[in-house]
């Protein structure tokens, strides 16, 4: 009889960079295996069955992050515990991509200076008084029909 290991590697291919899985992958690339570390019954993505069996347990509360940035990978050192959010600003999403601007979208730098944050995000601060004073003269103009800007 197979054990559940031996049929979990038989789906590898290591190459020379990243162990590649060759079994079924889910909708977004990652590989899917029909078998559990702990021996019970269900799914589980090939990167953290590997990870746990090469290296241990996944730690609770931490997601595994693909260092290759290659969601077919099995290569345990390729394979990080952190949590969600170092994994999402490790990427190369929407979350990821804002982290990593330096400037607003008007070309006004993200820094200390011109920098605010309410409710999780940031703002700048040379836009808003550019707002604010739009909305001012717009008002203004509207109560006495002068235009100001």
């Amino acid at each position: 009889m197979v054990t559940t290991d031996e049929r979990f590697w038989s789906k590898v291919n290591k190459t020379a960079e990243c162990w590649l899985w060759l079994g079924a992958k889910d909708a977004e690339g990652y590989g899917a295996f029909r078998g559990r570390k702990d021996g019970s019954r269900g799914n589980v993505r090939a990167h953290r069955y590997a990870y746990e069996a090469v290296v241990g347990p996944i730690p609770v509360g931490l997601v595994i992050d693909h260092l290759c940035r290659n969601t077919s990978c099995v290569q345990p050192t390729h394979l990080e515990p952190v949590t969600t959010q170092v994994n999402l600003l490790r990427g190369d999403g929407l979350a990821a991509r804002n982290a990593q601007a330096t400037a607003c979208p008007e070309g006004h730098p993200y820094n200390e200076a011109n920098t605010y944050r309410h409710g999780g995000k940031r703002y700048c601060r040379q836009c808003h008084r550019n707002q604010v004073r739009q909305t001012y003269a717009m008002k203004q103009e509207a109560q006495d029909g002068t235009d100001r800007t």
